[in-house]
């Protein structure tokens, strides 16, 4: 758990797109448009036929149903409750109550007083936070409950919970009061930092002169906390009404059976009297480019953002479709040309996106835009850096893309549509719930899986380069435009002004050429190896598992299943990883990933990308601290493409001097600047406290960084791969086991060998024993982070693994009550376990939260005395009924997930465990009482190894 791990992409997984609250939104009527209509949505064409196997009805009070019979996954219903309201729809005096609205609903309802609605529902196996939810936008509020459909009373009682939602809430005083905490809590762990701060900035600009700006849905503080208890209650009576509702229900059940629920426990809502017009609000256009500027003291990267703003409805008719197609091709071709791009020495920029998407993330419903996003290495590179990103804009604009783009594009179009519509019957239901909640909020159509897949490959079959690129210039428009930039307050003084700004927008093209395509017109290996054998034998029938011994020693674990039409997924693990590394050159062998990031033999990233088009299939290396392998996915047709890699991987590694340069003076960037983040500080810290200041477990400093070398990186790498005879590869998925032998024996069996018999070392990486207090002083903002680690050593074997899961599942609803019910100091507090066997058994529990500095001390004390009581008294049945139902729930769902079979064997293979264990786990469940918590609290909550680690504004 505590070992040292890099993170050279790090940058590469920064939200990018700026400030997007994470809010889905309902489509507002468009005023007269400024920007060009090239990119607008038609809707002259046929309309699209919904699918005909969902059942659409509307009560007498107005209220809509969806109902879709679905058994993805068997005996679970997806259940959800759609409002088409949201933050929009709050007087002055209610902004942040319909957020506000959506936790009263939690908290008491007619049939439901107090905090029954999660009682009741976790003692059925339903998790809170992770299945029971619910989400407030500007335009609507969504609750979300899966539920399991075999238990008659639970599943009728899900329909119960919603019409209670609807219209029954209790909203009384005292809990509202003691709400008001809770929700100050949620603004606090999600906000009082860097990106707030500059949002706080941005999204005035970004909204300006409109609803939205006034009406961003956490409200404001001071309401939050003074408003008198009116206010919420009116709103909920003048909002959550039947005809701004819907109930979606899709799942394995009788489809007659649930509209009688729902017309059973919707038709006696009413609407109000005199009920207030639903209003529809806009954003205004620009003619001039607008342009905003802002830094902070925590912002760790110079970022540039360009908007190309246009006006588009929902997808309903054929023409939409089309359209909605040409986006995603343009989007793909285009990215695929700045990530070849970034991957070469000299690029301009760290990172750099462009794409058609919804303005600031689906914020404001009939809006998107086209963005480019430019990430710089310092602030005086940044105009040089945005120049670049828009430049490929340009050239797409004035050249189109080339012929062998287009025709890449089709196959990865088509690859997927096929993939997609081969596993049309074992669609998750939540993927029908989200189609149809987007029909009712916005009036996008709900196409069949049959209309998708013959309208896609329609339109592949007549589409010309000339219309794509058509539309690829119309993204490029002239007007409502718009640029944002982000910086570290103390590079801001080298920031590019606003006329610099406007002078790259406009002179970003010149002297661009036409794009010229690299593609590798080669077979991936050279010569097909030559075939081993299969040496071996056997089968586990009670897990439905094929275990083969190759001629080279190298292990096959396979596990053929139905639980999706087209995939194979799979993951080998060989002994040794980057701890056979000696101490002076370990920064070059925790960096060997970087040879498999370089692409394989003779194509590199994009090449090999443009060369598996059509193919859907994806494979890599990796070197960890104790393991090597191999993971990836295929279709079964796939299949042979997916072994290819592997052995091309394994044999003929690339040794890319351009791409790893790139990589590391990227990372120096990420190292150089990530100090000014208090989170980035406090990680950082975390992560020297449990390695003990082991060297070996420290995070990467620039020093680090200069002593990787290529040469070393890419002799490790080839020395991992060098030995096969260790590597144990597991496939699950839709597979005949007869079927796949061949591209065993072809290219497993024909992997070198050496036969080293080799083992990864224990660096002696582990967390300090004893009491250890840190705290870290950064951070400009009343905002604390706490963490508090109970961990030693122990017996690892499945008996006491589930006792330890158990003893987290009680203690985490334990202290969602105490700190966040109770004492209204926390939003969401967790409690984490993590367990391992190797190097060395040790487990850890975890309690994190955040909160206000003033109540660190009260809260820890207020978490302490949770875990004190678990010592004397172990866990309460009703938790631990809890626990079972949900443990038990959870595993049935993941007994049909190739993911978890690939998960669980790889962990028992590894651990040298039986692969039938999962057999036994509802006895070991239900062998869980209060008295097994009460001697696990006392052994494994034992304050003698106990961490407290907090993060804390400067002083």
């Amino acid at each position: 758990m505590m070992k040292k791990r890099l993170h050279l992409f790090v940058i590469g997984s920064l939200s990018l797109v700026l400030v997007q609250p994470a809010i889905a939104q309902q489509k507002t009527p468009a005023k007269k448009p400024v920007a060009t209509k090239t990119a607008q949505k038609a809707s002259t064409s046929a309309l699209i036929p919904n699918d005909p196997n969902v059942k659409i009805g509307t009560l007498p009070n107005g209220l809509t149903y969806y109902i879709r019979k679905n058994t993805e996954p068997k005996k679970r219903a997806e259940l959800y409750l759609a409002n088409k309201i949201g933050s929009l729809m709050e007087n002055d005096d209610q902004q942040g109550l319909a957020h506000f609205t959506e936790h009263m609903a939690f908290n008491g309802t007619k049939d439901f007083p107090k905090n029954e609605i999660i009682n009741y529902l976790q003692k059925a196996g339903v998790r809170f936070g992770a299945d029971l939810n619910a989400s407030t936008g500007f335009n609507q509020t969504v609750y979300q409950l899966p539920i399991p459909t075999d238990s008659i009373e639970v599943f009728k009682n899900g329909f119960k919970i919603l019409a209670n939602w609807a219209g029954k809430v209790s909203m009384n005083g005292p809990d509202i009061d003691s709400e008001r905490g809770v929700i100050v809590e949620e603004d606090r762990q999600r906000g009082k930092n860097a990106q707030q701060r500059m949002s706080n900035q941005l999204l005035p600009f970004l909204l300006a002169n409109s609803r939205y700006e006034k009406r961003i849905p956490i409200g404001k503080v001071d309401i939050l906390n003074n408003f008198t208890h009116d206010k919420i209650r009116s709103f909920y009576a003048d909002w959550y009404r039947p005809n701004l509702q819907a109930v979606i229900a899709v799942g394995d059940f009788d489809v007659n059976e649930v509209e009688n629920l729902i017309k059973a426990n919707f038709s006696d809502l009413s609407n109000p009297k005199n009920a207030k017009p639903r209003p529809n609000y806009d954003l205004p256009d620009n003619v001039q480019p607008l342009v905003k500027i802002v830094s902070d003291k925590e912002q760790p990267y110079n970022v540039a953002q360009v908007m190309y703003k246009h006006r588009e409805g929902p997808t309903k008719s054929a023409t939409d479709f089309k359209n909605d197609l040409i986006q995603n091709m343009i989007n793909s071709m285009l990215g695929a040309r700045l990530q070849e791009i970034t991957q070469k020495g000299n690029a301009p920029f760290l990172v750099a996106q462009s794409y058609y998407s919804p303005y600031m993330g689906g914020a404001v419903w009939g809006i998107n835009a086209f963005q480019t996003i430019a990430v710089s290495k310092t602030a005086a590179g940044l105009a040089d850096a945005l120049s670049a990103a828009l430049a490929e804009n340009e050239r797409m604009a004035k050249f189109g893309f080339t012929n062998s783009e287009f025709e890449t594009v089709k196959k990865k179009v088509e690859a997927g549509i096929e993939k997609q519509y081969k596993e049309k019957d074992k669609t998750k239901s939540v993927v029908y719930v989200n189609q149809y909640l987007e029909n009712f909020l916005v009036g996008a159509s709900m196409p069949s899986a049959d209309y998708n897949y013959n309208e896609t490959k329609k339109i592949l079959q007549s589409l010309t380069l000339a219309e794509v690129n058509a539309m690829a210039k119309s993204l490029i428009t002239q007007t409502n435009q718009v640029i944002v930039v982000q910086a570290p307050e103390k590079e801001a003084k080298d920031l590019p002004t606003e006329a610099q700004l406007l002078a790259v927008l406009k002179n970003a093209g010149n002297n661009v050429k036409p794009y010229v395509d690299n593609a590798v017109n080669k077979p991936l290996l050279a010569t097909i190896p030559t075939a081993g054998k299969i040496v071996s034998e056997s089968k586990t029938d009670k897990v439905g598992v094929t275990s083969l011994t190759l001629s080279n020693g190298v292990k096959v674990v396979l596990k053929p299943t139905d639980f999706k039409n087209d995939q194979v997924i799979f993951y080998s693990f060989g002994k040794g990883g980057s701890s056979l590394a000696s101490n002076s050159d370990y920064q070059s062998a925790e960096n060997a990933n970087l040879i498999a990031q370089s692409g394989v033999g003779e194509f590199n990233p994009t090449q090999l990308s443009k060369y598996l088009a059509g193919k859907a299939v994806s494979a890599s290396a990796y070197i960890n601290s104790e393991y090597q392998g191999f993971s990836g996915s295929s279709t079964p047709k796939d299949l042979e493409t997916a072994f290819q890699l592997i052995y091309a991987y394994a044999t003929n590694p690339r040794k890319d001097v351009e791409i790893f340069n790139k990589n590391i003076s990227d990372f120096k960037v990420i190292t150089a600047n990530k100090n000014s983040s208090p989170t980035s500080v406090y990680a950082d810290t975390v992560q020297a406290v449990m390695a003990n200041y082991n060297k070996r477990g420290m995070p990467t400093t620039l020093q680090d960084i200069d002593k990787i070398s290529l040469d070393k990186a890419f002799a490790f790498y080839k020395d991992r791969f060098a030995d096969a005879s260790g590597q144990t590869f597991v496939f699950v998925g839709n597979f005949d086991v007869e079927k796949i032998k061949p591209f065993i024996t072809t290219y497993l069996a024909s992997l070198p060998t050496l036969n080293r018999n080799e083992n990864f070392v224990d660096l002696g990486i582990n967390p300090p024993k004893g009491k250890v207090s840190k705290t870290v002083y950064k951070g400009l903002e009343d905002k604390a982070t706490v963490q508090l680690y109970f961990h030693g050593d122990y017996d690892y074997n499945v008996d006491n693994n589930t006792q330890l899961e158990a003893l987290k599942s009680a203690l985490e609803i334990k202290i969602l009550e105490r700190l966040r019910e109770k004492e209204s100091g926390v939003y969401s507090p967790g409690v984490q376990l993590s367990v391992e066997k190797y190097p060395s058994a040790h487990y850890y529990f975890t309690i994190s939260f955040n909160c206000a500095k003033a109540n660190v001390d009260k809260l820890i004390n207020a978490a302490l005395d949770e875990v004190n009581s678990f010592r004397q008294n172990g866990a309460t049945e009703d938790d631990i009924k809890k626990f079972k139902s949900e443990e038990l729930r959870q595993e049935e769902l993941s007994l049909r997930e190739n993911g978890f079979w690939l998960s669980y064997l790889a962990n028992r293979l590894k651990n040298g465990e039986s692969l039938e264990q999962v057999l036994g786990d509802r006895d070991r469940v239900n062998s869980v009482t209060v008295g097994t918590t009460k001697t696990s609290a006392q052994k494994y909550l034992s304050s003698d190894n106990y961490i407290r680690l907090v993060l804390v504004p400067e002083k």
